[in-house]
């Protein structure tokens, strides 16, 4: 079983309800070692005194802010002394509807579970009044020294603690793009299609049915020059659509997300719903060869061609 990143107290109104706070999400990526070009030698990183060059334990290592003429130095123990009680307390100080929360807000996701079985009747009491609610309950609290604001709510059938970035941290786009549109004009026919398009391109939410084909590539990638062999490197990106043939792209998407035509669409749908097992197994029925080097993406298409 994983082990809590954070353990303290859920707190809101004059209950408290001792917690555990649990990391939520991985990141799935092929890591790389760094080495020195034409040998198999690691490339280290060093803590290094810059005066001497010489190498410095963690333990002897400060934090330094830097005010322009001089640095002012502060300990680990003093940043934890700024809120002890805090570092142990996740308050709620307010419930609002989920609705208002912009979805540009969320940042990272925890889960919340009680601290021992004892507790769960309190747990699970919250848990409901929040999923029928559909509201969050909104708190701070210190974490290796640092102050989060987050967001407690029920999903499915559990608490979970999702923090939130600061007001002052989200960015204007208009202050950030340069290139965003006034208003332009655009038809009603123009809009008629693009409605059309997405009316049939929509798909009931499956996340089973998305992976990270590009780690897969860099898997391939690897095994290939482990063996000695060549990948083809994949298609260049299709030119940006030109405004004066917007009409024809849109009404051709339509008939093609439609399936219109031989159906590939559909058929690649279809193939989607497949486990990677069950599409080579299609693969090598169909005779399909390479099958074997195939990433998922590419064993759909020759499925669906």
């Amino acid at each position: 079983m994983a082990r809590p990143v954070w353990k303290g107290s859920l707190a809101f109104g004059l209950v408290s309800l001792p917690v555990g706070l649990y990391t939520a999400t991985d990141h799935h990526t092929i890591r790389f070692h760094q080495l020195q070009r034409g040998t198999s030698d690691r490339i280290r990183n060093r803590r290094v005194n810059e005066r001497t060059g010489e190498e410095v334990d963690l333990d002897d290592i400060v934090k330094g802010y830097d005010t322009g003429d001089e640095y002012v130095l502060v300990e680990p123990g003093e940043l934890d002394a700024l809120a002890p009680g805090r570092s142990k307390v996740l308050e709620i100080s307010g419930f609002v509807d989920l609705d208002e929360v912009d979805p540009i807000f969320f940042d990272r996701t925890y889960y919340l579970g009680p601290a021992d079985k004892e507790h769960g009747k309190i747990y699970r009491l919250l848990e409901q009044a929040l999923a029928r609610a559909n509201r969050a309950g909104i708190a701070t609290f210190v974490m290796r020294q640092r102050e989060y604001l987050v967001a407690v709510k029920a999903e499915n059938g559990l608490l979970t603690c999702h923090t939130l970035h600061w007001a002052d941290e989200i960015r204007d786009p208009r202050e950030e793009i340069d290139t965003l549109p006034g208003r332009p004009r655009t038809t009603d026919r123009e809009r008629k299609t693009a409605a059309q398009l997405i009316e049939a391109m929509t798909i009931d939410w499956d996340p089973d049915a998305y992976h990270d084909t590009f780690q897969e590539k860099v898997a391939a990638l690897v095994e290939a020059k482990r063996s000695g062999e060549t990948v083809e490197k994949a298609e260049p990106p299709s030119g940006s659509t030109n405004v004066v043939d917007l009409m024809d792209a849109l009404r051709a998407s339509v008939r093609q997300a439609r399936g219109d035509g031989r159906g590939r669409p559909r058929q690649r749908g279809e193939l989607g719903n497949l486990t990677r097992s069950e599409l080579y197994d299609r693969a090598s029925a169909a005779g399909i060869r390479g099958r074997s080097s195939m990433t998922r993406d590419e064993l759909i298409e020759a499925l669906a061609a």
